[in-house]
């Protein structure tokens, strides 16, 4: 009999295993997939670790979870600086100095201030959609060559259709700085996020192409205990109905040459181009192997958002009003188990950066382990 059963091998799951095997609990890991790692999954092709499920970028302002994070991990100095392609005009995001720039023609932040100014003016009264937010913020000119196109294809609905609460704040600099992450900490693990994980499960078995929900009662009499990190609505068989995510559908292409754009992201902002970005994995490692030996050959993602049905891989989560009062309510049965703990970003059905998964882990594990 194990202490217990972690469903799960993506940071919370592994982060949990590893906390307690360190407190002499007996544990054992299963999933679903053939591989550890969950959604930070890294798969080498020709040297470069491809981040299977979405580009991972690490950033944290909480020096205790860098200091967790980084024991089983070196991590590069990858600072995220997308660009953003609309129509084949290139800019800067964060908007910085750079794009403003671009866009007006500026040069000082004064001059940029008072075009941004002069741009907001146009909403009066309180923001009703999305795009009467943006526009409040930025202005009609960035909103419709840079965040309209992007978002509608990101959430599949019009602007006008989406509700302000979205974006509340844009990130607007007015300076030269163009790191997207305003983070103290931020990197790369060196050789993946697979190995980083590897480490963290470290003398844990591990079952691998393990379907939990399908074999849940002979599982369940393996151990004392479970922890659940797969989507909370499906551990009670959609019972009181079905949460909503988007989905990400991914397309990969290797490609016979040393360098496809230039930059790890490229954001296409206009609403013609299908796909949202296209990800370069080489350059979240500079372009070069473990030794440091520059790679010949490249590969690329390019990103389709899309709604999730059953079957999909979940991704976001969709937190209106309506998805928000159905997981309360399934909030309401887990608490009511005892014996399992619901955590990461399906069984909490909340979008949590990997820096905030690993916290919420680090804090139940203390609460469990005292």
């Amino acid at each position: 009999m194990y202490d217990y059963l972690v469903v799960g091998s993506g940071l919370y799951g592994a982060i949990f295993a590893h906390e307690a095997r360190k407190h002499g609990k007996s544990v054992l890991v299963v999933e679903k997939r053939a591989n550890i790692a969950g959604n930070v999954y890294t798969e080498n092709v020709e040297g470069i670790n491809v981040h299977k499920y979405g580009a991972h970028i690490f950033h944290t302002n909480n020096k205790k979870v860098w200091n967790y994070i980084t024991q089983f991990a070196e991590f590069n100095r990858f600072t995220n600086s997308p660009v953003a392609n609309y129509k084949g005009e290139l800019y800067s995001l964060p908007f910085n100095m750079y794009t403003f720039n671009k866009m007006w023609g500026v040069v000082t932040p004064e001059e940029a201030l008072a075009k941004l100014n002069e741009q907001r003016k146009e909403i009066v009264s309180e923001p009703k959609n999305l795009e009467e937010q943006a526009i409040s913020l930025v202005g009609r000119d960035i909103y419709e060559k840079l965040i309209k196109g992007y978002t509608e294809k990101q959430w599949g609905r019009d602007c006008k259709e989406l509700p302000a609460f979205i974006i509340k704040r844009l990130p607007v600099r007015l300076t030269f700085d163009n790191n997207y992450f305003n983070a103290l900490y931020q990197g790369i693990p060196v050789g993946g996020y697979t190995k980083m994980v590897a480490n963290l499960l470290g003398g844990i078995e591990v079952r691998l192409n393990t379907d939990y929900l399908k074999n849940k009662e002979e599982l369940d009499k393996l151990a004392h205990k479970v922890v659940y990190t797969g989507p909370i609505d499906a551990y009670f068989d959609y019972k009181l109905g079905t949460l909503e995510y988007r989905s990400v559908r991914f397309e990969n292409e290797l490609l016979d040459i040393p360098n496809y754009q230039g930059n790890a992201a490229v954001n296409y902002t206009d609403r013609e181009t299908p796909f949202t970005r296209i990800i370069e994995h080489k350059w979240f490692e500079f372009g070069k192997d473990e030794n440091g030996n520059d790679l010949p050959k490249t590969v690329i993602s390019r990103e389709y958002s899309s709604e999730w049905k059953k079957g999909d891989e979940p991704y976001y989560p969709v937190n209106n009003e309506k998805n928000s009062k159905l997981y309360l309510e399934y909030k309401k049965l887990a608490d009511a188990e005892k014996k399992v703990i619901f955590g990461g970003r399906l069984g909490e059905y909340k979008y949590y950066d990997m820096d905030a998964t690993i916290a919420s882990v680090l804090d139940k594990c203390e609460k469990e382990f005292e």
